[in-house]
């Protein structure tokens, strides 16, 4: 009986001083897993509201219409306030955002200041010419663009959020150390096309690091 007493007071002991680091972990993976996230990035609104939706779907726009290679190979991912103002000069509905776009921007020439989520740092070179779909063949060596039935489907939507089927905008979250958005593509991201050797048919694209690092 009295070493069966010992035996559960032993273990009450151990018990005893192991709470204390129990409650650090519970606490260090509650603060790991939830709060420093939310402390780490801040939420931010663009400067103005826009629905992609209402653009493609409303006003029978295409995604080229705005976003598109310019002939010296270089991409136009934003899309001027002079681009715009071609049809809104002056406000087409009644909603205060456009209004508000209007005023703000289009009457003064001023550009818009988006925030791009996908903003890369300035070492790091990526080319929407090499990555288009006329341009699969020259890297992946099976891949034939004219083959309708074997294309990517939504080829932008690999690396860019599928914002033709959103009426509202995506919040954007700024990394308050680094300054970058929570969604800017990691190299791991890049790596899992040019490291794999079977991507969409076997690969010849480089991946040394002068690739993408200039």
């Amino acid at each position: 009986m009295e070493e069966k007493q010992q035996k559960a007071a032993g273990a009450a002991g151990l018990f005893g001083a192991a709470a204390p680091f129990l409650l650090g972990l519970v606490i260090a993976l509650a603060f790991g897993w939830w709060l420093f996230p939310g402390l780490l990035f801040s939420e931010k609104q663009q400067p103005v509201a826009f629905s992609h939706k209402t653009h493609l779907e409303d006003a029978g726009q295409s995604c080229a219409d705005c976003h598109f290679l310019r002939e010296d190979g270089s991409f136009s991912g934003l899309p001027p306030t002079e681009a715009c103002a071609s049809c809104h000069s002056s406000a087409i509905g009644e909603s205060r955002a456009e209004l508000d776009y209007v005023e703000n921007y289009v009457e003064r020439g001023k550009e818009v200041p988006w925030l791009v989520h996908q903003k890369q740092p300035d070492n790091v070179f990526f080319s929407h010419a090499a990555h288009s779909q006329a341009f699969c063949a020259t890297c992946h060596v099976e891949f034939d663009p004219e083959d309708e039935e074997n294309k990517p489907d939504a080829l932008c939507s690999v690396c860019h959020l599928p914002v033709e089927e959103l009426d509202k905008q995506v919040a954007y979250r700024e990394n308050r150390l680094t300054g970058y958005s929570k969604t800017t593509m990691k190299m791991a991201r890049c790596e899992s096309c040019h490291a794999n050797p079977n991507h969409l048919g076997a690969t010849n694209s480089n991946n040394a690091c002068y690739t993408c690092h200039k």
